[in-house]
């Protein structure tokens, strides 16, 4: 399944050339990852951002959000899809990517 080559532009713009950030193919898409952990990514249509454990329920409560699912349907904790409609603005895509960024670079380095 290809995946959104515009939105993957706009994190990349996003992101920028930050030190350590890796651009790899994960989940039929593309990964942004930083310091070994990956932030964020594009599936499909979808943005994929790792959110965390304790931002899960928040992130899952917002407009256009849905649980990101492994093989056999489960939800992977602390990771989520947010739909198009959910990334209109530049705004909303930044508040999601930084949102990611900062939970990869809370881990520790790989």
């Amino acid at each position: 399944m290809p995946y959104n080559q515009q939105l993957a532009q706009r994190i990349r713009a996003l992101l920028g050339k930050r030190p350590g950030l890796i651009e790899k193919k994960l989940f039929g898409g593309v990964g942004f990852i930083l310091q070994g952990n990956m932030a964020c990514g594009v599936q499909g249509d979808s943005l994929i951002v790792r959110v965390g454990p304790e931002n899960h329920n928040m992130a899952l409560s917002q407009p256009f959000v849905r649980p990101f699912l492994v093989a056999g349907g489960k939800p992977m904790a602390g990771w989520v899809l947010v739909d198009l409609d959910g990334l209109v603005t530049e705004h909303d895509l930044r508040e999601w990517v930084e949102m990611g960024t900062t939970y990869a670079l809370s881990l520790p380095r790989k």
